[in-house]
């Protein structure tokens, strides 16, 4: 941020009346749009509303939305820049409008719960108050270059115009140029952050780690340098991962109340309107593309049937079962089985029922985890069916359930068949140890208060998780 973004243009104003936009400038994020999403989340049947609303017009259709969806001005992801520099301008005594085209029902909200605006020009039920509207508007209420504006988009080019001098928040560096050449510029607040990078975070590459669980197939019956298991594999992980992040976009895009309220994803990129929800939709149905093509390479019906598998479960929690105790974590466990069960499915490789019974243990650990840490330290969970109080059941049973994977795995390397598929079958009783040492740290550290609420992130960061990985493929190695 440059010294001259701190520095609130109220000194320059002098008497002029200062209008400023909502969605974007005042607050990080468009009010329609998460009206939009929280409508089709709470009443989903309107969604065959939609068009006919929107055939009378963009007005209308915020009219609609607006009435349908309330909001709460003091859980609004506002500017602080912006809020600092209206403050000194209302110290000045100078006038503020909030001139929006979010709709009056919300913008009055916002005004009401603020408290600096002396009055509210916005969108009503058959007027949009945007672009050349509001230019129109403010010059017959101000006059032309009669009044100071902040702004955010291109959408806002003639009302700077009109205004004769702009405040430029939240834009891009090419935007910003563009303001400068044709209006006289007072302030550039909060400049707009790398889109590329909002992206990446907002698609969780990290969590792709989870889809190398459709290699395990290949690992356990050897088949890992096989080429021609080798590419469905790579296939249905590529399917898998576009897949996943494609869905991390649309929960992030439906949780924004509950991920507000979170000390941590507060700051992920929709909950704090670094990505715009219109952006959010492009990027998942790109990465669904990508999904079906990868699909489709490995063959008319086999990996299709089990990404449409993934897609209807992962719905399905999102939607409802992530709310529903219990029930999320056993939903969650299953997900990471379906990983493994499909590498078997894309190279034809018959699970046996000891890695089933091991994989069901050792994910349902992990998904009690994943819960446990959330709520550790007396932590609410907005958007979830759990309270403090459950924090010492889920431990109980997550450790049980990681301990009985152990005993699985036990049990199969004293089973007969063990013997034809290791020369050295008895070298893997070393993984029992470093299994229990690991499970053992994970929860110790949940107990402590010190994992990360997401066990995957947690194993990325941790060089031990590595160490023990490590130890295993050694043992693995010797044992063939």
């Amino acid at each position: 941020m440059t010294a001259k973004s701190l520095i609130s243009p109220s000194a320059s104003l002098g008497t002029l009346p200062v209008c400023v936009d909502l969605d974007g400038t005042l607050i990080t994020i468009d009010l329609f749009w998460e009206g939009l999403v929280r409508l089709v989340h709470s009443r989903p049947y309107l969604v065959l509303m939609l068009p006919y609303w929107a055939l009378r017009g963009r007005a209308y259709l915020k009219y609609q939305v607006a009435q349908r969806v309330p909001i709460d001005p003091a859980k609004l992801p506002f500017r602080r820049e912006v809020l600092r520099s209206l403050e000194g301008i209302r110290i000045s005594g100078a006038t503020i409008v909030l001139a929006t085209g979010s709709h009056e029902i919300y913008a009055r909200q916002v005004a009401r719960y603020l408290g600096i605006f002396s009055d509210v020009i916005a969108t009503k039920r058959d007027l949009n108050l945007s672009g050349r509207t509001k230019a129109r508007i403010l010059t017959a209420r101000f006059g032309r270059n009669r009044f100071h504006y902040y702004g955010n988009d291109r959408h806002d080019l003639p009302v700077w115009l009109a205004a004769g001098s702009a405040t430029v928040v939240g834009a891009s560096s090419s935007l910003v140029r563009s303001v400068r050449r044709r209006v006289r510029t007072d302030a550039v607040l909060a400049p707009k952050r790398g889109i590329v990078t909002a992206i990446a975070r907002a698609i969780r590459p990290h969590q792709w780690v989870k889809n190398l669980l459709v290699f395990v197939p290949l690992i356990t019956s050897h088949n890992l340098l096989n080429v021609s298991l080798l590419r469905p594999t790579i296939l249905a992980f590529i399917s898998f991962s576009l897949c996943a992040s494609a869905i991390y976009v649309m929960n992030d895009i439906s949780d924004l109340d509950a991920d507000r309220q979170h000390p941590r994803k507060k700051y992920r990129p929709f909950a704090a309107g670094i990505l715009s929800i219109p952006n959010g939709l492009v990027v998942a149905a790109t990465l669904c593309v990508g999904s079906v093509a990868a699909a489709v390479m490995l063959g008319p019906s086999t990996l299709l049937l089990m990404l449409a598998v993934y897609v209807g479960i992962t719905s399905a929690y999102s939607l409802s079962l992530k709310r529903r105790p219990v029930i999320d974590v056993f939903v969650l466990a299953g997900l990471y089985v379906l990983r493994v069960w499909t590498g078997g499915v894309a190279t034809g490789i018959q699970l046996s029922s000891w890695l089933i019974g091991f994989a069901l243990f050792l994910f349902l650990s992990l998904a009690f985890l994943k819960r446990y840490a959330e709520i550790q330290g007396n932590r609410q969970m907005p958007g979830r069916g759990y309270i403090a109080a459950d924090a010492s059941w889920m431990q109980g049973i997550g450790i049980s359930s990681g301990y009985m994977a152990a005993l699985v795995l036990a049990l199969y390397i004293s089973a007969p068949d063990v013997t034809t598929l290791y020369r050295q079958p008895k070298a893997l009783w070393l993984l029992c140890p470093v299994m229990l040492f690991w499970i053992t740290r994970m929860w110790f550290h949940a107990g402590r208060g010190v994992m990360h609420d997401d066990p995957v992130v947690e194993a990325l960061k941790d060089p031990v998780a590595y160490g023990c990985a490590i130890a295993s493929a050694i043992v693995l190695m010797i044992a063939m």
